[in-house]
């Protein structure tokens, strides 16, 4: 989960001295009038997609294409001012259009950021740029133009072959949920699947977007932040990247819209422990599915760049949703989930409501042995014990 961050490297600025003129076109700008031009890249920080580095040189400041309005209804997009949206639109058309360079239509730095963050956090698909390079021109003193310039890391017939093979393993992954289940079934599919068919690695290459996911089954904490947005989107459920830090490095997660808002990190949705025979056994930790703002800051700190909401809907939290929230005593009834679990040789996890229930519960069926009268043959408790979340996990597999 340790993300490491990318430095921000300057450029000289370099001012040519002159008479001024009238006129400031961009062939002007560059062949005649004495100019200021200041030329700074900003890649994706080393796990997330924001950040500040190298450095490049551009030579033309072409107009900006047409921008496309695709993006009503992303979470990002739909927060950004209207000025703001003109310029995400810009970079994003020529982002899909692979164009080299255009120029924006600002000359505020601070904006084209706050777009640019706000592109990568709407669309998690976007695996063939990697950063920007932006480029100021200035006539005498005045900032007079800004150009943008993606950093492609393929060429479009590279994307294309590479969309082609991300299609083909998303079609399959997905083949098990269509557009027409619940967007609790589809959430709940997506980071299942992210738990289980994904490996935390670092360093791992394309570890900053979905390949190293679909085509590498390895990836961290920004990878699996952007296949969770772009495998929800595929099932038409809204979600945003969200960065920040969590247990005190950089991190990313993300947000998305169920029956209301919750926050998911499938970077933590692969748990472990070490079984009987000393060996390590992985299950699914469902706490970090769909957590409100007050469970997502038992951990994680988001950045001030994107407006976040106050998420405190809990009708789609897992445990609620799954049967095995706690809230009043009623040993059978737990007893019987631990029965259904014993039986299908997996972890399940009861989460209680406050700690008298717990400590009820744990005394009770661990302390007191009464875990034997409803899982038939069990001469061992293996558990888990977490005081954060008012849960024991009972693992069975």
């Amino acid at each position: 989960m340790k993300l490491i961050r990318g430095r921000v490297l300057l450029l000289l600025l370099i001012i040519l001295s002159g008479s001024v003129m009238n006129a400031c076109s961009a062939d002007v700008i560059q062949n005649i009038l004495p100019e200021g031009r200041e030329s700074e890249s900003v890649p994706i920080d080393e796990n997330k997609q924001k950040a500040e580095t190298p450095r490049a040189d551009t030579k033309q400041i072409a107009p900006p294409p047409e921008p496309q309005e695709i993006s009503t209804g992303k979470y990002a997009y739909d927060h950004l001012t209207e000025e703001e949206r003109v310029v995400y639109d810009e970079m994003l058309t020529a982002i899909l259009n692979h164009d080299e360079k255009i120029k924006l239509s600002t000359t505020d730095l601070d904006l084209m950021r706050r777009a640019y963050t706000a592109v990568c956090g709407d669309y998690g698909g976007l695996f063939w740029v990697e950063g920007y390079v932006f480029t100021r021109y200035t006539k005498g003193e005045e900032l007079v133009s800004l150009e943008f310039a993606p950093k492609y890391t393929m060429t479009v017939e590279e994307r294309q072959n590479t969309q082609i093979q991300i299609d083909e393993i998303v079609g399959a992954w997905l083949a098990g949920i269509t557009i027409n289940h619940t967007d609790y079934e589809k959430a709940k599919y997506v980071y299942e699947l992210l738990a289980l068919n994904t490996e935390y690695v670092q360093d791992v290459e394309d570890s900053q977007n979905i390949i190293s996911v679909f085509l590498r089954q390895q990836t961290v904490c920004q990878g699996y932040a952007c296949a969770v947005q772009y495998l929800l989107n595929q099932l038409g459920v809204q979600s945003v990247i969200v960065s920040g830090v969590a247990l005190g490095e950089a991190h990313a997660w993300n947000l998305i819209r169920l029956d209301g808002e919750y926050y998911m990190d499938a970077t933590w949705g692969n748990n472990g422990y070490r079984n009987r025979e000393g060996l390590e056994t992985s299950f699914i930790d469902y706490n970090y599915m769909a957590m409100t703002t007050g469970e997502m800051l038992m951990g994680h700190v988001p950045d001030e760049g994107l407006e976040l909401p106050t998420c405190t809907a809990v009708t789609n939290n897992y445990y609620r949703k799954e049967g095995t929230w706690i809230e009043t005593w009623e040993p059978e009834a737990m007893g019987a989930i631990l029965s259904d679990a014993w039986m299908q040789g997996r972890v399940v996890t009861l989460r209680f409501a406050d700690d008298f229930l717990k400590k009820q519960a744990f005394r009770y069926f661990i302390e007191e042995g009464f875990i034997a009268d409803y899982c038939n043959g069990i001469t061992e408790v293996n558990y888990i014990e977490d005081d954060m979340w008012k849960e024991i996990s009972f693992c069975f597999n």
